[in-house]
């Protein structure tokens, strides 16, 4: 009989682990649905209301700046509110509204005018507001250190990026007519939306206890507001989740009327998106040996170099456009797994509850940014001439200057600000590199 091996495990120790990361992943499931929500409402809904319905372009981006800024206000609300219930009760709240309202937004009856436009955008922006601030407060409150918080955020946007990737790829393959693809993308939705719930609901990891009480709700709120290291956090999140969102209101437009390659949108899509996917690990291991803080900067750097690049392309630049969205994907990766992470490093070091309320206004200046990101754009690239399906010149370089050199612009806001604060903002820098012993 072969001797057994010296460093055997003791025998709970394996399946606890194995346990352990099975929590984890099914804590990440739900964040596929809620991506999955979230694309069209950004990316489809300004070109399927004003192209396909005929409406106004300024005007669809004038209600998209409007519901947005309502959607936005009510985060710091809705975030003190989820503080003082459990999580899971507030995902449960809130996702039979998203469910019932987003297939209406994203199938209107021909009829449908601004009203409706503005009516369905409030009531997915409830029930995404009310189940996102409560998952990812959750999500904040997991973890023993610091790189386990990046682990466990980064297992939550990996699901997430396949839920992008999902609802980018789909509509191309569900018909051909636009408008058609989004009202079945809606009704897939439903399935989706009920499998990952049910898996994260039921196995995902237990939540932390006492923060569901009105005291917790109430004493966040004023070091919230106070935190001057949270402010400037919530600074640099808001230059460059505007940066990142002009591109996301007007890349259809771009890919139609610069590139000239329409049908290859949701292909450009997929391969940005499959890049985040796969930068996720490799932003993880940079945390951990740059340190979260420089790792971002890094990224935002990447960005602004891919971005000046794209704004250099015309027609029929489909080869070099998809290397930009392979290039500024993998960048992307680190807005989706770092900022977040840092924020939970914040919560940990002041041993803050009242993640909720954190969550809340962390959504509030997200919003806000998207909200400002779709209310510039769309109404700047109305006044420099722009209209949809135009072909003179003049018009493909406003949007070559809007979808690309108005990033570029705020991607430099924002890093020169992160390197600024970089002192305040950086809780748990990159360790000392492990002896052998412990690697």
């Amino acid at each position: 009989m072969a001797a057994e091996p010296a460093t055997t495990l003791p025998a709970e120790a394996l399946p606890a682990a194995t346990r352990r990361r099975a929590r984890v992943l099914a804590y990440g499931a739900l964040g596929l649905p809620l991506a999955f929500a979230a694309l069209p409402i950004y990316v489809h809904v300004p070109r399927l209301y004003a192209d396909q319905l005929g409406l106004p372009l300024a005007a669809v981006g004038a209600v998209l700046l409007l519901t947005r800024i309502i959607d936005a206000a009510s985060d710091p609300l809705i975030g003190r509110a989820c503080d003082r219930f459990r999580r899971r009760a507030v995902i449960v709240l809130a996702l039979p509204l998203l469910a019932a309202s987003l297939p209406a937004l994203l199938a209107p009856p021909p009829d449908a005018g601004l009203g409706w436009l503005a009516t369905m955008l409030v009531l997915v922006s409830l029930g995404y507001s009310l189940a996102s601030i409560a998952y990812h407060a959750w999500g904040a409150e997991l973890g023993q250190d610091a790189h386990e918080r990046t682990v466990a955020v980064a297992s939550r946007e990996a699901c997430a990026l396949v839920g992008v990737m999902l609802a980018a790829a789909l509509p191309t393959v569900l018909d051909r007519d636009a408008a058609v693809a989004l009202g079945r993308l809606g009704m897939l939705f439903l399935p989706l939306l009920a499998a990952a719930a049910l898996l994260t609901l039921l196995f995902g990891p237990a939540e932390r206890a006492g923060h569901h009480s009105p005291a917790a709700g109430i004493a966040a709120r004023p070091a919230t507001l106070a935190d001057p290291v949270l402010v400037r956090l919530l600074a640099v999140v808001a230059a460059n989740a505007i940066a990142a969102a002009v591109p996301s209101a007007t890349v259809l437009f771009f890919v139609a009327d610069v590139l000239g390659a329409d049908r290859q949108a949701g292909l450009f899509l997929l391969l940005y998106f499959a890049a985040a996917a796969a930068g996720l690990p490799l932003w993880v291991a940079l945390a951990r040996r740059l340190g979260k803080l420089r790792a971002w900067a890094l990224a935002m750097a990447g960005a602004v170099l891919v971005f000046a690049w794209a704004a250099a392309l015309g027609p029929g630049d489909a080869a070099a456009f998809a290397a930009v969205c392979v290039l500024s994907g993998l960048a992307f990766g680190a807005d989706l797994a770092l900022p977040a992470a840092l924020l939970g490093d914040l919560l940990a070091r002041d041993g803050r509850s009242g993640a909720g309320a954190c969550f809340g206004w962390w959504n509030f200046v997200a919003k806000a940014s998207l909200a400002l990101a779709a209310g510039i754009a769309l109404p700047l690239l109305g006044w420099l001439g722009y209209s949809p399906g135009a072909q003179d010149e003049a018009a493909r370089d406003a949007l070559r200057a809007v979808y690309a050199l108005l990033p570029v612009a705020l991607k430099c806001v924002a890093l020169a600000l992160l390197w600024r604060w970089r002192g305040w903002l950086d809780p748990c820098p990159a360790p000392e590199p492990r002896s052998p012993e412990e690697t």
